[in-house]
């Protein structure tokens, strides 16, 4: 088939093809005028090559970033000229025929090789122009080929692709819906789906055997660096009669050979190191910790039990020791107190291991001789290490001390780049206590209680969920379950915190229906792929991955919304808008 506007894509031009005529389409890049000749370089998605002008007046009208067609023939570039950056830079096409197929009608609006340093509000009103970036093209290619590997990963290991609805109803799973009117039922609402839990269930109970699908997700969340506002993708999976090792030696498989073929980074080989919720805490401060940083986090409240220092008096103490800090001048420790005050800390009490195992800091007068042994023993602190320490209620100190372990491990240079860190955490607490001092759901409700009903004979805060997480480098890469699939057991989860059958019933019915027509034990585990591509890409911003990401305000610049809509399709929704002024 004859194509109008070119015989091949600009980055397939080769010296094989020298003395041939052909015709090229694509962005000009770059113009270079040399007096009587001009150089263009013409871009496509398969890269770039130039196009010599010998008649000027054939590039009238056109500017940097317009499209063009250009017809020539090609020759070898001169030795001096070769550019060994380009698959294409040992020839070039000298044109005598140049057509503009699309024009440039504005001043652009930043350079588009620098427009990752521009305003993000900038950026992404012009995201078409913010994409020509040739990093964040690239990025976009990239994530095309990684979801491709899942895909034919998966189907490898016997999994079928299904798709799921994206108009549903509202689930109670932790985040706040995205509602739709429901025209036709005036008074009720659709949801988007925060994720295809219940469906992947019903399609365990409906006797498929393996199940994924690239899964978009839909939630009204804050945005952060790594996560973005409103909707991200995830690699959906759930497979009938399965328990945690199976899913361990699932995820090790796809990590291993997805981060082997994309990167040529150092990574954990499998099996990737085991740590319970708990004991992820105590050690690191967080449930997402980067094994990376070779730093622990102590507990020292014992050694503080009698202390005369009120700071430390009737607290959680939490140290970390850092060895050969030796030479570190006053402001080091300074800036480090101001920030961790910034992050809600009431301070940071900091100590210099010297000579002797002398103490250097400002509490050291308030420390006695035992209690300063205590920590030197406990800490395995030498001449050279610094001790830092965090005191007030438990749950805040140890968030705090896990800020503090990212901070240092940040300043020092602790983590290697060049190497993915990979561990599961394990044994999350099922129920917890809310901020009104009130049992509920730790994480959701669809996990299945370790030890089923039996599980119900502990002290409820003890109970554990039969659930896990796959973390790298500090970011939390998938989680995953064995689901409940026994009604009893799920009028029990909910008994627990204060409701009766019928709310299940009401919240999970398609679920608690199917479950009393024999369901198969089932698990499944859902990683996700923006922040999947955020640490293969070396990148700091989810946003960077994404083609078309809202702001942080959950607001795209691009198309304006969200926005308003008419009376007209306001009463077709049955809805009134009633918004107070302030």
């Amino acid at each position: 088939m004859t194509n109008t506007y070119r015989t091949q894509k600009c980055g397939e031009v080769s010296k094989t093809q020298v003395g041939q005529v052909v015709k090229l389409a694509g962005w000009v890049s770059t113009i270079r005028d040399h007096g009587g000749i001009t150089f263009v370089d013409l871009r496509d998605q398969s890269g770039i090559v130039q196009i010599v002008v010998g008649d000027s007046q054939k590039l009238s009208g056109v500017s940097r970033e317009a499209v063009i067609s250009a017809k020539g023939v090609v020759r070898l570039r001169g030795e001096d000229n070769i550019n060994p950056k380009l698959s294409t830079g040992e020839i070039e096409v000298f044109a005598d025929d140049i057509e503009v197929l699309g024009a440039v009608y504005a001043p652009l609006p930043f350079e588009i090789e620098d427009s990752k340093n521009v305003r993000e509000d900038v950026r992404l009103k012009y995201r078409f122009l913010d994409l020509r970036n040739p990093e964040l093209f690239k990025n976009i290619i990239f994530r095309s080929q990684v979801i491709d590997f899942m895909r034919q990963e998966m189907k490898s290991m016997g999994f079928l692709e299904i798709s799921t609805p994206i108009i549903t109803a509202s689930s109670p799973e932790g985040a706040r819906d995205f509602i739709i009117p429901a025209r036709q039922h005036p008074g009720k609402f659709y949801a988007l789906p925060q994720s295809p839990q219940v469906f992947k269930q019903l399609l365990m109970v409906s006797g498929f055997d393996k199940y994924f699908q690239i899964a978009p997700c839909f939630r009204d969340e804050d945005a952060r660096a790594d996560r973005a506002a409103g909707e991200f993708y995830q690699l959906d999976m759930e497979m009938a009669f399965s328990t945690q090792e199976d899913w361990f030696e699932i995820g090790e498989k796809l990590y291993t050979d997805l981060f082997g073929h994309f990167s040529k980074k150092t990574m954990t080989k499998a099996p990737f190191p085991r740590i319970p919720y708990f004991e992820s805490l105590e050690r690191f401060g967080t449930d997402k910790p980067d094994l990376r940083n070779p730093l622990e986090i102590k507990d020292v409240s014992k050694v503080f039990e009698n202390t005369g220092f009120n700071a430390f008096k009737n607290s959680t103490v939490k140290a970390i020791c850092v060895p050969n800090l030796a030479g570190q001048p006053r402001s080091f420790y300074d800036n480090l107190t101001t920030f961790m005050i910034n992050n809600q800390s009431k301070g940071l009490a900091w100590i210099k291991v010297e000579d002797g195992l002398e103490f250097n800091s400002p509490i050291a007068k308030f420390l006695t001789d035992e209690e300063k042994q205590a920590l030197v023993k406990i800490l395995d602190a030498h001449v050279g290490s610094s001790i830092f320490m965090l005191a007030g209620k438990k749950a805040m100190t140890t968030k705090l001390a896990g800020i503090l372990r990212k901070e240092l491990g940040e300043r020092l240079n602790l983590c290697d780049p060049n190497t993915y860190a990979f561990c599961w955490i394990t044994d999350f607490p099922l129920y917890e206590l809310n901020d009104d001092g009130e049992l509920d759901f730790a994480h959701n409700p669809f996990s299945q209680p370790k030890g089923g009903m039996k599980a119900f004979e502990k002290p409820v805060l003890e109970m554990q969920a039969d659930q896990w997480d796959l973390v790298c480098n500090g970011y939390e890469l998938a989680s995953g379950a064995v689901r409940n699939h026994n009604c009893e057991v799920m009028e029990k989860m909910f008994e627990v915190v204060g409701y009766g059958a019928d709310v299940v019933r009401a919240k999970f019915g398609a679920l608690y229906d199917a479950f009393k027509y024999g369901a198969p034990p089932h698990a499944g585990m859902a990683p996700g792929i923006d922040r999947t591509l955020m640490l293969l890409l070396d990148e700091v911003s989810i946003k960077e991955v994404i083609p078309f990401p809202l702001n942080k305000s959950a607001y795209d610049p691009l198309t304006n919304a969200p926005s308003t809509v008419t009376d007209k399709q306001l009463s077709e929704a049955h809805i009134k808008v009633d918004i107070k002024e302030d």
